[in-house]
């Protein structure tokens, strides 16, 4: 079966897709929630390092190196690929939760007030 999401997905359509992945694999015993939270930050981590030792400058040009950009991209995925997954096995809708939070945010820190 294939399992690859056809482009322009949403949210649901990726985390179905990815669920599926996992299933063929039986890797849903793997996958609980503290196991996907360490993926998560072990990806997140290799994303950090991508940029690390990058000046503001070099980090905002990243994308113009093509095998650079391409492990930026792939690191992306892997930290999405899991997030998805936690929220999945979480029941949590990521982009409620992400609606959510904006509201908060925009109650927190509203527009025109001072910044950094």
């Amino acid at each position: 079966m294939d399992t690859t999401p056809p482009a322009g997905s949403d949210l649901a359509e990726l985390t179905a897709a990815i669920a599926a992945f996992s299933a063929e694999r039986h890797w849903q015993p793997f996958h609980t929630p503290k196991n996907l939270v360490m993926a998560l930050s072990v990806e997140a981590s290799e994303l950090v390092e991508i940029f690390q030792w990058l000046t503001p400058e070099q980090a905002d040009d990243v994308m113009s190196d093509p095998d650079r950009g391409e492990h930026v991209r792939e690191e992306i995925a892997d930290v999405l690929s899991y997030l998805l997954s936690l929220a999945n096995r979480l029941g949590i809708d990521p982009a409620q939760a992400l609606r959510d939070k904006m509201v908060k945010n925009a109650i927190k820190y509203p527009a025109g007030a001072p910044g950094l």
